[in-house]
Order: structure tokens, then sequence, then C-alpha cells
């Protein structure tokens, strides 16, 4: 061996040195984190996947709340079909607006002024109420789970533990995605290959290392990705600073909505939805194509079913004491600002490409809660066989 071979052995036996050290730093970190924070990371991993296909079960256990029994030629009018609806309400509760669904099949959904967001469906054909939305216990704990650990904001403004928890246990599960890759990176296109093998054949301790290490690395853009835009509903600092990397600033507080809610309550007698039927139909025969027409005091909302930001539509406002359509503001056409959060929330639930993306997204967060269960499993077998091998 010359010289110069001899030069390009010893720098690759100091670089593979120094590559050995690093890992070896980045395990003790990867481990010291998980430690702490898996069995939290699992129970938000967890419920995060149980959440991915609400709509969809729901859809499919309570079939006949969200769809009508037969359907006929000619909807009813929505001003008459919100009249009959009003009826049916006591004098505290009015309405505040409807959905109507391009599916001929799918009941309209009526919102109302309280409690908050709520809503019941009506057929559309006999002016049926089929009844009020009330979203399943499991659901819910899964909710406050995911975003919470089943904790409750304080109404004195005290610190709200249980949030801050998931935020920092979020973080550390983006450290700990990013310091599991540097460890398990490999040297070589076949070490690739066997890292992304999972074998049942070799015992139950391999079988949770090859999970934990390729299943890791299947799920590492998704888990990632999901992270990062969970915490945006976690920390102020870093949706500011998610915000900016975007060109968009934050603004304080969302209470249009709320405040036009409270307002319409008031005037219930006022019937604020008799030109509603108006505005439909002129949206209607504008986007044949759409997936949903929102419509309530002053403004209607016009969703077409497309990949991307699923909260993605043209908004259209118009005056409530004539129907009449005075401004016009398409999805194409709006700022950053306007688009940024519901991209958030479509990335993070996986929706943004359809169904095949909220698969991957809810197979990539069932991943993520088995990956701290099998460290833990593998960890405590280890130190059981340090321990055994101190005793001879």
């Amino acid at each position: 061996m010359g010289v110069c071979g001899q030069y390009v052995l010893m720098q690759t036996l100091f670089m593979n040195r120094i590559e050995d050290f690093m890992k070896k730093i980045f395990r003790q970190i990867h481990l010291w984190l998980s430690v702490p924070f898996g069995l939290i990371i699992s129970l938000i991993c967890f419920s995060g996947a149980m959440l991915v296909f609400e709509n969809e079960v729901m859809e499919l256990v309570r079939h006949e709340l969200y769809y009508v029994k037969k359907v006929e030629t000619v909807s009813l009018p929505v001003d008459r079909l919100l009249e009959e609806v009003e009826l049916m309400l006591p004098d505290s509760v009015s309405v505040t607006g409807i959905n109507v669904f391009s599916d001929p099949e799918r009941a309209w959904q009526v919102n109302l002024s309280k409690p908050r967001r709520a809503f019941m469906y009506v057929d559309q054909y006999t002016g049926e109420i089929k009844g009020k939305y009330e979203r399943p216990a499991f659901f819910v704990t899964m909710f406050r789970l995911h975003r919470w650990l089943l904790d409750s904001m304080k109404p004195d403004g005290g610190i709200f533990l249980g949030k801050m928890i998931v935020g920092v246990s979020t973080l550390m599960f983006v450290l700990i995605l990013l310091t599991g890759i540097i460890i398990w990176w490999p040297r070589t296109l076949q070490a690739m290959k066997n890292s992304l093998k999972i074998t049942s054949r070799k015992g139950f301790r391999r079988f949770c290392y090859d999970f934990h290490v390729a299943g890791g690395l299947y799920a590492l853009l998704f888990l990632l990705v999901m992270s990062l835009t969970g915490l945006t509903w976690s920390f102020a600092w870093y949706r500011t600073g998610f915000y900016k990397i975007f060109g968009v600033e934050t603004r304080q507080g969302s209470g249009h909505a709320a405040h036009g809610q409270e307002k319409k309550g008031k005037e219930k007698s006022q019937a604020p939805y008799a030109h509603w039927e108006q505005v439909y139909r002129q949206l209607k025969n504008e986007n044949p194509d759409c997936r949903q027409i929102t419509i309530s005091r002053g403004t209607a909302n016009v969703s077409f079913d497309r990949l991307g930001n699923q909260r993605a539509s043209d908004r259209y406002e118009f005056d409530p004491r004539s129907g009449e359509i005075t401004n016009v503001s398409l999805y194409q056409n709006a700022e950053p600002s306007g688009k940024i959060r519901g991209w958030i929330y479509s990335v993070h639930v996986g929706s943004w490409g359809g169904m095949f993306t909220k698969i991957l997204a809810f197979a990539a967060a069932l991943i993520g809660a088995c990956l701290p269960l099998t460290g833990y499993y593998l960890w405590i077998r280890r130190k059981i066989g340090q321990r055994k091998r101190k005793c001879r």
C-alpha cells in the first residue's frame, strides 16, 4: 500500500471514530429524552390516530343522522326550512347558519347560536329534524387527551399544565426523531436495505428492534410534519415564528365569528335568513361543481372537493336585507394569512391528499405510539442483561 493509500485509510478510520463518537452522544440524548417523555408521546400519537377518521366513523355508525331516507326532486327553500327549524328551538337559541352539501343524499347541517359549535341535521326534502350532533364521549376523550392530557383550561387564567406538557413532549419528540435518524444512519446501501426490513422469525426482541428502527424510518416524515404543525397549537412563540417563515404575521384572537353568533342570537325575530335561498341558488348556479355552500348572516362560503387545503373556500359577502352579493374574495387571490391556518390543519391531520394521505397519517401516528413502547422494552431488556453479566 502506497503513502496515499495509507493516508486515505487513516483518514477513513479517523472519520469513522468521529462518527461513532457522535453517534454515542446522540444515542444518549435519544435515550434520556425518550425515557421521561416516551409514555406521553405514545398517548399523544395514539389519541391523534384515533381522531384521523372521526368523521368517517361517525357517518358509518350514525348513517341515519347524516343522510336522508329518500331523495326527492327538489329540496325545500332554505328560508322555509329554517323557519320550521326555529319553531322547534327554545327562545334562547337561534339559527346562525346552514351548510348545504352537493351530495343530494346528505342531510343539511343547521348551525345554532348555543352551545358553542352546536348544530343539527335536517332532511332538506321534508323539513324533518333528524337530530342534534353530539360528539361521542370516546372522541371527546381522545381530543382532550391529544391536546391537553385530559386537563382543562383554568377559569382564572392559571397555568394550563396539560397543554404545556403536550407541547414540551411534542418538541422533545422532534428531537428524538432527529437523533434517531443520526444514530441509525447507515454507512452503506446494503445496511440501509437491512434497516428497512422487519423480521418476526428471530424472536420478539429482534422483532421489536426491527420495528423500532424500520418503523421509525418509514413514519419519520409524517411524524416530523405532524409534530412541527402540532406545535403551533401549543406555543404562541412557536406559532409566531412558524408563520413568519411563510411571511405571515399572526393576529391576536379570532373573536369575529363568536361576536357574530352572539349578535345573531339577539336578533332572532328579524329572520336573518329571509334571502338565503336567493343567495344559495345564485352561488349554486355559479359553482355547480362545489362540495358545499355555507351561508350565515351577510357571508357565504363555497368549498370545493380538491386536494390541498381542505378548509379552502371562496368567500362572498351579501346584503342581508336584499340578498344582493356585494363582494367576492376568491381563495386563489387570498393573502397567505388567509391560507396558512387551513394548510396547517390539513397537513397535521393528513387530509391534504385525500383518503390516501389520511391512511398514511393514521398508520404513522400508530407507529409513533409504538416507538416509545418498543424503545422501553429494548432498554429494559438491555438493563436486565447488563445486571446478569455483572452477577456472574
